[in-house]
């Protein structure tokens, strides 16, 4: 899913009850614009695929100045396959930020078991994917030309030291990155990219409709956008679930900290992967013959020493070098995912024996973005948000000092959280009236927070912040490892979740939902050889 490749997170006007309190030791929340924004016209909609239409809705740049500069954003709808039963419009926003919500409504197939939204959803509800500026269709935001990112994406990394590189290799980076921004977009429109407008641009596409409320679904960042909206425009929601929550105070104010708590829960997960592996025994788990851990480490400093040579091989991957660092990044990944520990298994077990295809074909399938080029990732527009959103993050000591931090637990994977908000310590420009208030949804429904015992991205406690945080809402939990819990933990999480976004239905504060048990048994020999 596009969502796990990001990995990540991150109303107008006239009635939007925002009263909400600034963060303990943040700034104080700049008001709301006041200014009268005009009700957009009608969606001129076309059809673009099988129960599908897509549109276009122009919105202002800035909106304390509804009338000044518009910008395009590219809007897609899934209609409900049981029109006779449509509820209204239930509105999505799949995390990153980066991901595009039109590529999730068009993935959308009421026959799979992998479709993003259940039967009994779609037919209630035209699903609705606005992709956020900056992000997707609307002016996905560009920073670095096709031949730097494939400069970029040969370039050796170093696991043993923070960030991969040298810093001053890190900066030189961050500031071609940077500078390109400038090249491709203009200051007004980066500046622009923060999750309030994005949950003004919802509003807009809400008037747009003709709607009077919106249900909404978000998971990861989507989880900011949810309860921005909530607090910008409590009486224009139905209903909202949010999956794998950020923590929203942390994420305007103290993103460095937000940055090594992700740190820590992916080393979370790949220690269950290793406590998994020892207690299935080595019949099950052949890797490591016991001891993880050590033919872990030790398979990590052999491919550093010499990298296995990957051939191209059609449909799986374009081929490459597999050395230490970019097995750390497939490792990081695909523990987080416990649908794909046994791909794990046979993929380190394969590169021990000299065949590197199963762990490059992962880290392929969870970095690479279907759009933008062959050398595009969501790491632009997912910069570009982040940046908008955060305080200044300019002081470069506190960026050794995280680092510092990280490099101190000597994890596995700290490697790559290290400077990892290092763009935006160079970020050309301010947004000057960033959102820094607390996220209450006060006046809305209640809200249902879906929260993952095991979460690489979310870790648990900030489900639990967020429920705590959020004037009205219950907090289900999802045991097992896993980035987001809806359609992919089975029918107790499916059916709280339908239940609350079509009829309102919450379950009981506390609910813990089991799943499957994970295993780490590759599923053939013939899949472990890469054959």
């Amino acid at each position: 899913m596009l969502a796990a490749a990001a990995l990540a997170l991150t109303g107008c006007a006239g009635g939007a009850g925002a009263a909400a309190t600034a963060a303990a030791g943040s700034p104080a929340e700049p008001p709301v614009p006041t200014t009268h924004v005009p009700t957009p016209d009608p969606i001129e909609w076309e059809e673009c695929g099988q129960d599908l239409d897509c549109a276009t809705v122009e919105v202002p740049l800035e909106y304390t100045d509804p009338a000044g500069e518009q910008i395009p954003l590219a809007v897609t709808r899934h209609r409900a396959t049981g029109p006779e039963q449509r509820i209204g419009s239930l509105f999505i926003n799949p995390g990153g930020p980066g991901v595009p919500a039109t590529e999730m409504v068009r993935s959308i197939d009421p026959d799979s078991a992998t479709s993003p939204f259940s039967p009994d959803v779609v037919a209630r509800f035209d699903v609705v994917g606005m992709d956020p500026r900056g992000v997707g269709e609307s002016g996905a935001v560009r920073c670095l030309t096709d031949e730097q990112r494939a400069e970029q994406a040969a370039e050796d990394r170093d696991p043993n030291i923070p960030g991969g590189k040298r810093f001053g290799k890190l900066l030189a980076d961050a500031k071609t990155f940077t500078e390109g921004c400038l090249d491709h977009q203009s200051p007004q429109f980066l500046a622009s990219l923060s999750t309030d407008n994005v949950a003004r641009d919802l509003d807009q596409v809400r008037a747009a409709l003709g709607e009077e409320q919106i249900t909404f679904y978000g998971a990861s960042y989507g989880t900011v956008v949810g309860p921005m909206y909530a607090t910008l425009f409590p009486e224009r929601v139905r209903q909202m679930v949010i999956d794998a929550p950020v923590d929203t105070s942390l994420w305007l104010n103290d993103p460095l900290r937000l940055l090594d708590e992700v740190a820590v829960s992916n080393e979370e997960t790949l220690d269950a992967w290793f406590e998994t592996c020892r207690a299935e025994g080595v019949d099950v788990c052949p890797f490591g013959d016991g001891d993880p851990e050590a033919a872990f480490d030790a398979l990590i400093t052999e491919l550093e020493a010499e990298p296995l040579q990957v051939p191209p091989t059609e449909g799986l991957t374009p081929g490459g070098t597999l050395d230490g660092a970019m097995t750390l990044e497939s490792v990081r990944a695909a523990a987080g995912n416990r649908n794909l520990w046994p791909l794990l298994t046979a993929g380190l077990a394969a590169a021990q024996q000299g065949n590197g295809t199963p762990l490059h074909y992962l880290v392929s399938m969870v970095t690479v973005a279907p759009f933008g080029g062959p050398f595009a990732t969501l790491q632009e527009p997912h910069t570009g948000v982040r940046c908008a959103d955060w305080p200044a993050l300019d002081k470069l000591s506190e960026h050794h000092a995280a680092a510092k931090r990280i490099t101190a637990r000597d994890d596995r994977l700290g490697s790559r959280a290290a400077y990892s908000a290092l763009n935006c310590a160079l970020w050309p420009v301010e947004n000057e009236d960033r959102f820094t208030g607390e996220l209450t949804g006060a006046g809305a429904p209640p809200i249902l927070v879906v929260g993952g015992r095991l979460d690489n991205v979310s870790p648990y406690h900030w489900a639990q912040t967020m429920t705590e945080r959020l004037e009205d809402a219950v907090l289900l939990t999802r045991e097992g490892v896993a980035h987001t819990s809806y359609r992919t933990s089975g029918p107790c999480i499916d059916d709280a979740v339908d239940a609350a976004l079509i009829d309102g239905v919450l379950p009981a504060d506390g609910t813990v939902c089991d799943v499957a048990p994970a295993t780490t048994r590759p599923p053939s020999a013939s899949a472990g050889a890469g054959e």
